[in-house]
């Protein structure tokens, strides 16, 4: 069987078949390569080969085809990481069908946002968040038109699979037509529907995942971070299909004892994580001994990753950790540290296939070392916002991408972040980093965790003041405030240092990890 791939020119650009669907290319091609009998996805239910998955991707496009579904018709899915998601997510594609993934840690007010803001015409959910979604469903004056429990045993997806043919030819499309959704992490707001095209996932999968962190056929991927969003859905999904690698799926909440658990149980040679867990991590070490042996490589992003952690993981594991940044918006990641080119505290360099410009207020490129809002351009970005032409003109700027974040660029090209645009505090007329200040702060042992927002002293001038996550053990007392002060005194600048702080069991954040500072504040004012 032959079978027409997507190519890689002499300048560098991807090229794409005629009628490409991009199913075709991370589903349908195993088969013509022969790689059927090979392990696709593995998981504690057991294992599925690629020639399992290209069944199961035909039969869920059957299904989903015999309920009448209509090109451009979405499926929201609230779905657990899962041979099931891969089922779902690639048949509606192959079925013309967008498949719009959501967080499965939301509440029912979510999901109602959710199911009405996109209009589905199909619900598909894991039976462990039926509560939230029902309660979403019972609340609506319109409900989808068809509801799928992700479930064995009668009325459920896989007694509707083993019905189905598992035969099912794509249905053609183009690299720019509209393929899929992702929900961002809605921090400020409302979730905003990024709408992703059939390219986007050829393109990060071939710059970032081959040509930056050398994904290859032996590899063995577990990602901590779910399917659900950008970071999870190329770690655990896409870059592994790229390449026909091997993909470990946790279905339940990523803890430092279940990933070590997993990674000694699927030898994974790539483990992706965030700050947040490896930080946890870290502290776990001090009283597991878990054999990491077959992991060659780490990577982090969802939020920067602090020096000190790269350092400690280093030290502890014998490992080192990718830091990167990118967005829902990006896909993935599109600055990267690099095997052999790293810069603790940095974000990296850019990723092929990528641009990026730091700029001021009026739109204009700063010099090297001092911050400003990062601006991107490449073709994974999304193309607008559903329904949301206000945050469309706001984000999408033509070809280029607002990231919201501030960074600065040094003289070599390698990016450090500041925090996000509107975290930035100006401290006695100095505009201050509070992700500096973190990591200053975690770097005390006493210290796991830390977040810095800016709060009005009694003359009305913004300072620092720290929220801190204690390591286990430690207590928070006038004692540990002086002292930390002092810590963070001696190692910048002296006016960075917090005013005051709150020692808390845990930090606000985002199902990317990111640290939701608007959440603190509002409380340190209340």
């Amino acid at each position: 069987m032959s079978f027409e791939r997507v190519v890689a020119a002499a300048d560098g650009e991807l090229v794409f078949p005629p009628g490409f669907n991009v199913a075709t290319q991370f589903i349908d091609r195993h088969l013509a390569e022969g790689r059927g009998a090979k392990v696709a996805i593995r998981s504690e239910r057991g294992d599925v080969t690629y020639a399992g998955l290209v069944a199961g991707v035909n039969r869920c496009a059957n299904v989903l085809a015999g309920l009448g579904t209509a090109r451009g018709d979405r499926l929201l899915m609230v779905v657990k990481d899962s041979a099931e998601f891969f089922y779902l997510f690639w048949g509606a594609i192959k079925a013309g069908v967008v498949p719009v993934p959501v967080n499965t840690l939301l509440r029912a007010k979510d999901y109602a946002y959710m199911i009405a803001n996109s209009g589905c015409a199909v619900l598909a959910y894991s039976p462990e968040f039926a509560p939230e979604v029902e309660a979403a469903l019972a609340g609506l004056a319109e409900r989808p038109a068809h509801v799928l429990r992700v479930e064995d045993g009668p009325g459920g997806l896989a007694a509707a699979l083993a019905a189905a043919s598992p035969d099912f030819t794509a249905v053609p499309a183009s690299p720019t037509d509209e393929c899929f959704w992702l929900y961002s992490s809605g921090s400020t707001g409302h979730p905003k529907g990024a709408v992703h095209l059939h390219r986007d996932m050829a393109v990060t999968s071939h710059f970032y995942g081959v040509q930056t962190l050398g994904v290859r056929e032996d590899d063995v991927c577990f990602s901590a971070a779910k399917l659900f969003f950008a970071y999870g859905m190329g770690n655990g999904m896409t870059f592994p299909l790229w390449v026909g690698a091997t993909s470990v799926l946790l279905e339940t909440r990523p803890t430092p004892e279940s990933t070590f658990a997993t990674i000694e149980r699927f030898r994974p040679t790539l483990y992706f994580g965030v700050p947040t867990l490896y930080g946890t991590q870290l502290q776990a070490l001090e009283r597991l001994q878990p054999d990491l042996g077959s992991v060659r490589l780490c990577v982090s992003a969802g939020e920067a990753l602090p020096a000190d952690i790269f350092r400690r993981w280093q030290e502890r594991t014998g490992l080192v950790i990718l830091d990167g940044i990118g967005s829902t918006e990006a896909l993935h990641i599109f600055i990267s540290n690099r095997v052999g080119e790293i810069r603790p505290g940095s974000s990296g360099r850019l990723v092929p296939g990528y641009e990026a410009v730091v700029v001021d207020e009026d739109d204009r490129e700063v010099p090297a070392g001092e911050p400003g809002r990062l601006v991107i351009r490449g073709k994974s970005t999304a193309k607008y916002y559903w329904r949301n032409p206000e945050k469309t003109a706001d984000t999408m700027r033509g070809d280029w991408l607002n990231t919201g974040d501030t960074y600065y660029r040094d003289a070599e090209g390698y990016f450090y972040y500041c925090g996000r645009s509107d975290d930035m505090l100006k401290v006695g007329g100095i505009w201050c980093s509070p992700f500096e200040i973190e990591g200053v702060l975690i770097e005390h042992p006493a210290v796991i965790e830390a977040a810095v927002v800016g709060t009005p002293d009694a003359e009305g001038l913004i300072k620092p003041e720290a929220w801190v996550v204690l390591a286990e053990g430690r207590r928070g007392s006038d004692a540990l405030e002086d002292e930390l002060r002092q810590h963070c005194k001696t190692r910048m600048a002296p006016y960075k240092y917090p005013r005051h702080f709150h020692f808390v069991e845990e930090l606000p954040k985002t199902a990317t990890g990111k640290i939701q500072r608007f959440r603190l504040r509002r409380s340190g004012q209340e």
